[in-house]
């Protein structure tokens, strides 16, 4: 499923118009500075806790060496911050069945 048939299932689950339902989907979604609600709180280091659903969050892998793959010397890999998600028990159990 990509984005517009997400707005389209929000629009006949909610009977809101399509506009809204993009509206709605880019408000929660979106990696716009600013406009986003889970990017937004990501950023400021706050995890989003869907009860039943998933948590995302930030998650830090340490520096360390590794290879260049063509020509096998050692280089350095910077520390980063990656955006991670852990699907809830009930999501789980879903996809389970």
């Amino acid at each position: 499923m990509n984005k517009t048939e997400l707005v389209d299932k929000v629009a006949k689950k909610t009977g809101f118009t399509l506009k809204d339902s993009k509206l709605l989907v880019d408000a929660i979604f979106s990696t716009v500075p600013k406009e986003g609600i889970i990017a937004s709180e990501l950023n400021r280091g706050n995890r989003v806790q869907i009860t039943g659903f998933g948590t995302f969050q930030i998650r830090k892998r340490k520096k360390r060496e590794g290879r260049n793959p063509q020509t096998g010397e050692p280089i350095q890999i910077p520390a980063s911050r990656f955006p991670a998600f852990s699907a809830g028990r009930s999501l789980k159990d879903r996809v389970r069945k």
